[in-house]
């Protein structure tokens, strides 16, 4: 099956990335997962809105006790960072001397995750990690390790998987990338 571009709003998007290498990438995420958390009982915190497929994927491939919550974090306008983080829906959990994993579904810039362990680091947790599905070491500003990175890509403007284009493309099980 010859998979096509695919049209949001006023953008073209090209296959990128097919679902079964995501899959094997969260699967890598998980084994090493598996090992180095099964005694530590992490609270992992998913950053939404993007993050909701990696994050479901990821857990149903942990085999140790753990616990998700969700915080919702707006930093894109469009298909450009906005170099801003706006909080919509903050930690409702106690992460005092918490062992906490950070999911999120893309790290670029690093903004995002900056704003969630300077917060994580201020009420108190113990342990942070951050696993992210995507990975663009090109435009990463962070002064932080990202302990869990399933692919690292180019610059590209991506959607599917749990990535949108103002609101839409979520759905596709594949990645695209624009071509405009």
């Amino acid at each position: 099956m010859n998979q096509k571009t695919i049209n949001i709003h006023d953008k073209h998007f090209a296959p990128f990335i097919k679902f079964e290498e995501i899959d094997r990438a969260v699967a890598q995420i998980a084994d090493r997962m598996n090992k180095e958390l099964r005694d530590k009982n992490p609270l992992f915190i998913a950053i939404l809105n993007g993050s909701f497929m990696f994050a479901s994927d990821l857990f149903h491939k942990l085999d140790f006790p753990c616990e998700i919550t969700f915080v919702k974090l707006a930093s894109y306008s469009g298909t450009k960072s906005t170099e801003t983080v706006r909080q919509l829906i903050g930690i409702d959990e106690d992460v005092v001397g918490r062992n906490i994993v950070i999911v999120e579904d893309i790290i670029d810039s690093g903004l995002t995750i900056e704003r969630v362990l300077t917060q994580l680091r201020m009420i108190g947790a113990a342990d942070i990690r951050i696993a992210t599905l995507l990975y663009k070491p090109n435009t990463f500003k962070g002064d932080y390790a990202i302990d869990y990175v399933g692919l690292e890509i180019g610059n590209d403007f991506i959607v599917g998987y749990g990535l949108d284009y103002d609101k839409q493309g979520r759905n596709y099980k594949d990645i695209y990338k624009i071509v405009e």
